[in-house]
C-alpha cells in the first residue's frame, strides 16, 4: 500500500529521483532495513539518519530526507544517487518526522478494517499479543512489534500496512501527558483496551490521577472501550468520561465484568480457567503464569468477543500463545525455580511480581525465597517511598534474602532488615545470586529496563541446564 504516490500525496514533497515505485514499509535503521523497503533519514539529539543514506541505499529501493540534504550536484551525504547500480528513489520532505506521521496517518485513513488502541499502565504488550492472536485465528493482523509503542514506533508499524489486513492491534505508550492524544491522531483508533491504572513514569506525570487522565486520553477518539472492571479507580474514570460502547472484563464476574474468569487453578505447566462470555464458556489452557496473565488473556477474549471472533476460534487464540521475551516466566533452572520478570519495573508491575511469587512461596515446601530486584526508575520524588514500601512487602512476605541491585533499591534493603545485601549492577547481583542460591529456591529477578537485570538471568543459564517449568 505504500507508494511513491501515497508518499508525495500524504507529506506534500517531491520526488528528486523516482526509481522503485512501491515499497513495503519504512525502515529508520540502516544497520536492518530490506531491499523493498523505504529508508527515512530521522535526525535526533544524538544520531542523524542523514548520515547514513550511504548504506541504506546499498540495501533498499529508496529514501526519504529532508529537502536541504539533497546537494546541488544530485548528492545526500557524498553518495551521488544517479550513480547507484540501480534506480534508485528519493523523496524530500520538509521534516522526516513529520513525514513519517503524514504517511501513516494517510494510510491509517484508507484503511476499512479494525483499529484497536491497547494502553494503559502494565501488561500492554502482552494484551496486545495475545489480542493479536486471537484476531489472528479469523483475519490478517497487524501489530505493533515488540514494545515499539512510541511516536515513531507506531507510525512504523503501520506503514507496512498490506491490502487484506483486517485489524490492526496497536500498542499506545505515554512517559507524559499528552502521548496518548498524539498517538491517536494518527491511528485513529475505533476501540481501546485499557490493561489497568498503575504507577509508571511518576517523573513525568506527577500523580496516579494524571497517569489516569493520560491513558484516559484514548476515549475522545475510540467508539468502543475494553476495560479492566476490577480496577475501580480506572471504571470510575471511564464511566465518568465516555459514552460510547463500555465492555468489562475481570475476575470471577464479582464486578459484574461481561467477560471473566472463574475456575481459576495453576498446574505446573499452565494456568486454568473457565472463561465466561455472554454467548457461552470454555475451559481455557494458558501458557502464561500469573493472575495478571489471566487479566490480559481476557482483555483479548472480550475484544474478540466484541469483534465477533466464535468462542472457539478466541479460545485457541489465547492457548497458542507461549508469551513475550523477558516478561514473566517461570523456569526451571539447575533445580532452582527462577521468576525472570527482567524487561521493566514500576511499583504496580512489582507488587504484581511480588503477589505471584508469594503464591508460589506457598505452594512450594522445599527451599528459601530469594528476591533480586533492580531500581526502580523515572519515579521521581516517589522514588525513595516506592522502594521502602517493596522492602516492607518483602519482609511481610516472609522472603528470605533481597539482593538489592542499586542505590534507590538500598531503600528496600534498609526496610528488609536482616537478609539484605546491596550490590551496585546486575553483574554484581548474578554473582551474589550463583554464591548462595541452592536447589529448591524461588529466586524472583526485577527491575527497571535500564538496570539491565537480564545479565542475572543469563548468568544463571550458563550456570545450569534451562527447563520450562
Amino acid at each position: 500500500m505504500l507508494t511513491i504516490e501515497n508518499i508525495l500525496e500524504a507529506t506534500g514533497g517531491s520526488a528528486a529521483f523516482a526509481g522503485v515505485p512501491a515499497f513495503s514499509g519504512i525502515s529508520i535503521d540502516s544497520r536492518t532495513t530490506k531491499e523493498e523497503d523505504i529508508f527515512l533519514a530521522l535526525k535526533g539529539e544524538n544520531h542523524d539518519g542523514h548520515n547514513f543514506v550511504r548504506q541504506a541505499l546499498d540495501k533498499c529501493s529508496g529514501v526519504i530526507v529532508n529537502r536541504d540534504a539533497l546537494c546541488a550536484d544530485g548528492s545526500i551525504a557524498g553518495l551521488r544517487i544517479a550513480d547507484c547500480e540501480s534506480p534508485k528513489t528519493v523523496i524530500l520532505v520538509p521534516d522526516t518526522l513529520k513525514a513519517l506521521h503524514a504517511v501513516a496517518s494517510f494510510l491509517r485513513t484508507r484503511f476499512e478494517g479494525h483499529v484497536i488502541g491497547v494502553v494503559g499502565s502494565n501488561g500492554k504488550t502482552t494484551t496486545k499479543e495475545l489480542s493479536a492472536s486471537v484476531l489472528g485465528k479469523n483475519m490478517k493482523v497487524l501489530k505493533t512489534e515488540g514494545n515499539l509503542n512510541n511516536h515513531i514506533g507506531m507510525p512504523l508499524c503501520i506503514s507496512r500496512l498490506m491490502s487484506g489486513t483486517g485489524a490492526m492491534v496497536l500498542e499506545m505508550g505515554t512517559n507524559r501527558p499528552g502521548d496518548v492524544a498524539e498517538l491517536c491522531s494518527i491511528a485513529a483508533p475505533d476501540t481501546a483496551i485499557i490493561t489497568n491504572i498503575g504507577y509508571e513514569h511518576l517523573e513525568g506525570f506527577g500523580s496516579l490521577e494524571k497517569v489516569r487522565e493520560s491513558e484516559l486520553e484514548v476515549l475522545s477518539h475510540v467508539k468502543r472501550v475494553i476495560v479492566n472492571a476490577d480496577d475501580s479507580f480506572l471504571m470510575d474514570g471511564v464511566k465518568a468520561r465516555f459514552g460510547g460502547q463500555i465492555i468489562s472484563f475481570g475476575i470471577e464476574g464479582e464486578s459484574g465484568a461481561d467477560v471473566f474468569a472463574e475456575g481459576i487453578a495453576y498446574s505446573d505447566r499452565k494456568t486454568l480457567f473457565t472463561l465466561c462470555t455472554k454467548n457461552g464458556s470454555v475451559p481455557i489452557e494458558s501458557r502464561l503464569p500469573g493472575l495478571f496473565n489471566i487479566y490480559n488473556s481476557l482483555a483479548a477474549a472480550a475484544l474478540g468477543a466484541a469483534l465477533g471472533i466464535p468462542i472457539n476460534e478466541i479460545k485457541a487464540g489465547l492457548e497458542s500463545f507461549e508469551g513475550v521475551s523477558l516478561r514473566f516466566k517461570v523456569q526451571n533452572i539447575g533445580g532452582i525455580i527462577l521468576l525472570n520478570d527482567v524487561y521493566n519495573a514500576n511499583p504496580s508491575s512489582m507488587d504484581v511480581s511480588l503477589n505471584e511469587m508469594a503464591r508460589l512461596m506457598a505452594a512450594s515446601q522445599k527451599g528459601r525465597s530469594i528476591a533480586v530486584l533492580g531500581d526502580m526508575l523515572e519515579l521521581g520524588g516517589f522514588g525513595i517511598e516506592a522502594h521502602k514500601d517493596i522492602g516492607r512487602k518483602l519482609r511481610a512476605m516472609h522472603v528470605d534474602m533481597l539482593i538489592a541491585v542499586g542505590s534507590l533499591m538500598m531503600h528496600a534493603a534498609e526496610e528488609f532488615g536482616s537478609g539484605a545485601v546491596c550490590v551496585d549492577s546486575s553483574t554484581e547481583a548474578a554473582a551474589m545470586l550463583s554464591e548462595v542460591a541452592r536447589e529448591g529456591d524461588i529466586v524472583l529477578v526485577k527491575g527497571s529496563r535500564g538496570m539491565r537485570m537480564e545479565k542475572v538471568f543469563e548468568s544463571a543459564v550458563k550456570g545450569g541446564e534451562v527447563n520450562a517449568v
